[in-house]
């Protein structure tokens, strides 16, 4: 949801992950954008992921080949590292990604989104460290 929900409040279809790290206490993801985000624009991130969480939307898991992914229109960056299928998550009518996980069968079980920094992690890649309350 966080990479729908920065292509979405900043208005730009090729923002794409660039790496990530999820565990049950924290998240980090890196994503490809030229400057830092307003205050502003943090707070429009957690509002409109925050908002997918109170509407408890289910999230579908599908395998399929990278190629169905894609025609679904599935997002994803990391094709190398993709084997012949893939896991494709559906968050609602929200979000479609190609994605190993962890996941929740619901929105509701993730309880309140927090963006606890966002920061420079390489040239042209921004960096944020979120949690759920």
């Amino acid at each position: 949801m966080l990479n729908q929900a920065l292509r979405e409040v900043l208005g730009k279809k090729d923002i794409f992950q660039k790496g990530s790290n999820i565990t049950p206490e924290r998240l980090r993801f890196d994503f490809n954008f030229d400057r830092k985000l307003t205050k502003e624009e943090i707070q429009k991130v957690e509002d409109w992921i925050n908002e997918r969480i109170k509407e408890a939307l289910p999230v579908k898991r599908e395998e399929m080949t990278v190629e169905e992914a894609k025609k679904k229109g599935a997002q994803g960056v990391f094709e190398s590292k993709y084997g012949e299928k893939v896991f494709v998550y559906a968050i609602g009518n929200k979000s479609i990604e190609i994605c190993g996980g962890p996941h929740v069968s619901n929105t509701k079980e993730l309880g309140h989104f927090k963006i606890k920094k966002e920061e420079s992690s390489a040239d042209g890649i921004r960096r944020i460290k979120a949690v759920l309350e």
